[in-house]
């Protein structure tokens, strides 16, 4: 069984909500469903987004762990050892 190995890289709580994702809100884009850095807390938009900001930001910023910012989810998705998580188990 694969494992997060970046674990350690958790700096936030995520908040209860979010508005949408950052940088479609600046741009006027659109989004299908929100991911939260897990590392600096930035919301992204998925990769079945038009825009994929999410991972943009994972790329860009080397934080390897979001969490699903969609109301009644609560797994993680590590971008470098690509594995789904719960935190609670």
């Amino acid at each position: 069984m694969t494992t997060c190995t970046h674990l350690d890289q958790i700096r936030i709580d995520p908040p209860d909500s979010v508005e949408g994702c950052e940088d479609c809100l600046r741009i006027g884009g659109r989004w299908v469903h929100l991911r939260t850095c897990l590392t600096c807390g930035h919301v992204g938009c998925c990769d079945s987004s038009p825009n994929r900001h999410a991972s943009a930001h994972a790329r860009d910023s080397g934080h390897p762990i979001v969490r699903s910012a969609q109301r009644g989810e609560e797994w993680c998705w590590c971008y470098v050892d690509e594995v789904v998580f719960d935190l609670h188990s």
